[in-house]
């Protein structure tokens, strides 16, 4: 894109940002805990030419909520709450590091205060409900320890329903799930309904008491991916007063791999064509994904969303919704 006029930047700060998926906190992990399949760990207060997110980049990028995924990749299944902890502990450790720069988020007003001193709010969420290993107590401990929102499932079954990955049972929530979507409505979790079976979206949406959102999920109808969601599940997250999060992966933006800023902006403008303006956000899916969308390399790339929406004619109020104010509308209901 075209260099940008201050005048864009300048409202870019203003809007309050938010960014409903991040895998950061696998990238950095120190042996022996963390995967072998990821490169040496970075550090997250150094600006890094690795990856796509850091404490100074997010800042330069103007993002004011990051939601980091606590994910247990091809973990050992027994050992899911295990990897949690770890996952956790990580970040905890960088909250003690980078006080100066980052805050973790228990409400919403957390984000606010955090814009005030030009900080970043940090927000826990689990990819992947096998990491509570099917048990309420835990996911009430992990409360405790401020996490704020997870998906049930991620590429592989568990105890509370079927993946995107899983078609031939066509079953909908366990017995579990359901007790586990109520404990969360209860105390205040926000549920993720990315990565999750058609079959079981629709039941979710079902028994659920409060809002959902697809935190990194784009539209079949520009993509056929089964990750992505069809127009009826638009419709019915909205109707449920949830937010689709547009992601960043390019096998879910373009069937063809032509993964670019103007094709994620064709999928924010079709659910707000099909369902409004109040029901879309963004969830880039940075340092969980190979390859990025051209104009959109790393998080830094984030005010061309801003130009882009503007570019199409979308109002300022309409464009702050997009940037972060439907998730923080959504995380107000459940969070407080």
């Amino acid at each position: 894109m075209s260099s940008m006029n201050k005048e864009i930047l300048d409202l870019h700060k203003k809007a309050t940002v938010v960014d409903a998926h991040a895998d950061a906190l696998l990238d950095l992990l120190s042996p022996p805990a963390r995967p072998k399949r990821y490169p040496t760990p970075r550090n997250i207060g150094e600006r890094s030419r690795n990856g796509h997110i850091d404490l100074p980049r997010l800042l330069e990028g103007g993002v004011d909520l990051e939601l980091f995924a606590v994910s247990q990749p091809s973990y050992a299944t027994q050992k899911q709450l295990h990897r949690t902890m770890q996952l956790f502990d990580r970040l905890y450790q960088e909250l003690e590091a980078h006080g100066d720069k980052l805050v973790l988020l228990e409400r919403v007003e957390d984000v606010h205060e955090a814009e005030k001193h030009g900080k970043i709010a940090a927000m826990l969420s689990i990819e992947g409900g096998e990491a509570i290993e099917g048990d309420l107590g835990a996911l009430r401990i992990l409360y405790r320890l401020s996490l704020r929102a997870m998906t049930l499932t991620w590429n592989n079954r568990n105890q509370i329903a079927d993946p995107a990955t899983e078609h031939r049972t066509k079953g909908g929530l366990t017995n579990f799930g359901v007790e586990l979507i109520e404990e969360m409505n209860k105390i205040g979790i926000v549920v993720d309904v990315s990565h999750i079976s058609d079959t079981r979206f629709f039941d979710v949406i079902q028994t659920t008491g409060s809002p959902v959102i697809a935190s990194h999920s784009n539209c079949r109808a520009l993509c056929c991916h089964r990750r992505n969601l069809d127009d009826d599940m638009i419709n019915a997250l909205a109707d449920n007063g949830g937010v689709v999060g547009i992601t960043f992966v390019a096998r879910m933006i373009d069937e063809r791999g032509r993964a670019s800023l103007l094709r994620v902006l064709g999928h924010l403008e079709h659910v707000a064509e099909v369902a409004g303006v109040e029901y879309v956000g963004f969830g880039s899916d940075f340092d969980g994904i190979q390859e990025t969308p051209q104009d959109l390399e790393d998080v830094t790339r984030m005010p061309n969303l801003m130009e882009g929406l503007i570019r199409r004619g979308y109002s300022e109020g309409d464009i702050f919704k997009i940037l972060g104010g439907n998730f923080l509308r959504v995380f107000k209901s459940v969070v407080g």
